[in-house]
């Protein structure tokens, strides 16, 4: 095996093709606020003005990328993570193994959608696609379309669907909670707090939006009204033409779109054997527990626009520490992995 150390300074290894946006990947009109807000709090005045006043959050990592001049590897897969020699990593990739003394793993969820079991599910003769192939509402038109999940996609796309579609029903598991009021940083640090406990106890990390509910606004209000959000329990199985319920009630539809969710896209570090017997990855701040040289962003409480940014801080600055620490910081490497997309999914 040829073993490549990386050169000084950090090298940033993506599966993506190319810069911007994942593939497929679009922001809600009733998150546009948000991710607005998001790109004015980075106040990054070196950044042309179009960049910070876009919506799309892939267009403002494109230019962030060619301002700084980030050193980037694309496309590299990443297939696994091992120990190495001389207390190094081994990151295994598609354009060769890499050794290194830091690793910063910013895989977050997108590459790892969550489809649900239900029997009779290969049975159904309709479409069945997941949210993160979404094409757009314009695409079920005249179609009557089943959304399964309370989150925030479930909720936007079926508002956007239904303007469209012959039809919709909203599934969820347990009665979807609506929250008053403003979204504010006070409040998203608490529910971001909410999360990283599960993460420090080891436990699979829930989403942000599990633990702060949704927002109601007016579109929300609206919808409601209209009785788009009329929410039914989870059905017991899939039939070939729908959904059905053990109580005798049944669902015709054309399409089931599953907004059931992600889960963390970190299979490749399976031979480092980072996780806890409750199934997650127990870190403090960024850093995994079980081996400080790994710092995981976009996992647990750093999967949101709200944790993100400080979590990329502490993982650089715990890096950088390490690396003073075992007097190689002109010397190592970090390496932020992304690894391949699941194929089909």
């Amino acid at each position: 095996m040829t073993i490549s150390h990386a050169p000084p300074g950090p090298t940033d290894l993506s599966a993506a093709p190319e810069k911007g946006p994942a593939p497929g990947s679009r922001t809600p009109p009733a998150l546009e606020p948000i991710v607005r807000a998001s790109v004015r709090r980075a106040r990054l005045r070196s950044v042309p003005r179009w960049v910070r006043r876009t919506v799309g959050i892939g267009a403002y990592f494109a230019a962030y990328e060619d301002r700084f001049g980030l050193r980037v590897h694309r496309p590299v897969e990443v297939s696994a993570v091992r120990e190495g020699s001389g207390r190094r990593l081994l990151v295994e990739t598609s354009e060769g193994t890499y050794a290194t003394r830091a690793l910063i793993n910013a895989t977050g969820t997108w590459d790892r959608p969550f489809w649900p079991r239900y029997p009779g599910q290969e049975t159904f003769r309709g479409r069945q696609l997941h949210t993160a192939n979404y094409p757009g509402p314009e695409e079920f038109a005249g179609q009557r379309v089943l959304v399964v999940g309370g989150g925030a996609s479930g909720t936007q796309h079926l508002m956007e669907i239904a303007e469209h579609a012959a039809d919709t029903f909203w599934v969820t598991r347990s009665e979807p909670i609506f929250r008053e009021g403003p979204f504010t940083e006070e409040w998203g640090r608490a529910a971001v707090a909410m999360v990283e406990e599960r993460v420090r106890n080891g436990l699979p990390p829930k989403s942000v939006v599990s633990v702060t509910g949704l927002p109601l606004n007016d579109a929300v209000r609206r919808a409601r009204a209209e009785g788009v959000l009329d929410r039914l329990p989870m059905f017991d199985r899939i039939t070939p033409t729908g959904v059905a319920w053990d109580d005798g009630r049944a669902v015709e539809t054309d399409v089931i779109l599953w907004a059931t969710g992600f889960r963390p896209a970190v299979d490749h570090l399976a031979p480092l054997k980072l996780r806890e017997p409750g199934g997650g990855i127990r870190a403090e701040d960024t850093r995994a527990v079980r081996d400080g040289r790994v710092h995981l962003v976009g996992y647990g409480p750093s999967a949101s626009t709200i944790g993100a940014n400080r979590a990329g801080r502490a993982a650089v600055r715990s890096v950088m520490r390490l690396l003073k620490e075992t007097g190689a910081d002109g010397e190592a490497s970090a390496v932020a992995s992304v690894p391949a997309p699941v194929p089909g999914a």
